[in-house]
Parts: C-alpha cells; sequence; structure tokens
C-alpha cells in the first residue's frame, strides 16, 4: 500500500487534489481511498488530505501517521514542526518552490513552481493561486505508477470550470519539475 499526505493552506485546492489524484489512480486500476483532515474552514488555514491507493483492497480506516510521499502546496510548511513526523524517513517529497528548500536531508525532494504555473494560466487569482493541478502535474512526472493520460482524464472529469487551463498547467509541471539529487 502506498500512501500520501497533501500539506496546503485553504484555498489552494490541496482537497480537491487528493480527489483527481485518486480517481487517476482508480482509472490505473488501484483501489484508492481518500479524505480531508482540517480545522477551521478558512482561507489560508492549514490543510491535509490523504491518499491511499494499492493493488488489493483496503481495509485500513485510520489517518495516515507517516506518509510515503508528501505534497507540498505551501513550501513553508516544510519548516513546521509537525511536517517531518508525519513522512517516513525515506519518503518521496514534492515542494511548491522555485528553489530548494534548506534542511530536508534524507529526504527525496523535488521541486516545481507550481505558483508560477497557476498564476501563469489565471488558476485562482494573484494573491491566492490554485495551485493543485500543476503540483499533480509534477507528481505524475515522478511517480512511476501515475499515467499522465489517467491524471489528465481525471482533471477533465472533476474540474469543471477552467478545464483548458488546468490541462495545461497540468503538462507544464511535468515537464518542470526538478529533483535535488
Amino acid at each position: 500500500m502506498n500512501e500520501i499526505t497533501f500539506f496546503g493552506r485553504g484555498g489552494q485546492g490541496a482537497v480537491i487534489a487528493s480527489e483527481i489524484l485518486a480517481e487517476a489512480y482508480f482509472r490505473d486500476g488501484y483501489h484508492v481511498q481518500c479524505f480531508p483532515s482540517f480545522g477551521v474552514e478558512r482561507r489560508g488555514a492549514p490543510v491535509t488530505a490523504f491518499l491511499r491507493y494499492d493493488d488489493e483492497f483496503i481495509y485500513l480506516r485510520s489517518q495516515i501517521y507517516q506518509a510515503d510521499c508528501g505534497l507540498v502546496l505551501a513550501a513553508g510548511i516544510v519548516q513546521a514542526s509537525t511536517f517531518r513526523p508525519s513522512i517516513k524517513k525515506d519518503a518521496v517529497i514534492l515542494v511548491n518552490s522555485s528553489q530548494q528548500i534548506p534542511n530536508l536531508d534524507g529526504l527525496r525532494v523535488s521541486y516545481v513552481d507550481a505558483t508560477a504555473i497557476a498564476l501563469e494560466y489565471g488558476l485562482g487569482s494573484q494573491a491566492q493561486p490554485v495551485v493543485n493541478t500543476a503540483i499533480l502535474g509534477a507528481f505524475a512526472k515522478i511517480d512511476d505508477t501515475l499515467k499522465l493520460d489517467n491524471l489528465l482524464g481525471a482533471v477533465a472529469s472533476k474540474v469543471p470550470q477552467k478545464t483548458e487551463e488546468n490541462l495545461k498547467a497540468v503538462e507544464q509541471a511535468y515537464k518542470s519539475v526538478k529533483s535535488s539529487e
């Protein structure tokens, strides 16, 4: 079983990202489970969403305590005291950032400037860009199990507004992701 945790802020699209990715994995033939966790429902408040996928039916029904992968929609979250304990020591991390972030030793970290991509395609506003589809496009590049075509189909299915712009954001992020290795 593979477990992914999405770390974001309200308004960035972390919950929708988990749902889109769940559908993409489902299209790939996996059993999936996704659910959010958030306190105060407001823009800017911390949001966490969880996703599990496996070849077999998933019986486990709990929060993910140490994820195999972390998708970080707001780069500042990696400095929070709750970030490191919630991922495995050898986790794959994808961060929405234009530059590398210090103190992530031991993790396999990749970066994509999802904010710039979202702004380029008019996703969200200048003050609150919605980065979810861009981060997923980058994730499709670093995850060997996810087919880009299935992700694009899931985005087209789950994102009824600005669908073309979101699909372009996925494709651009897929091409733009960089690894720290």
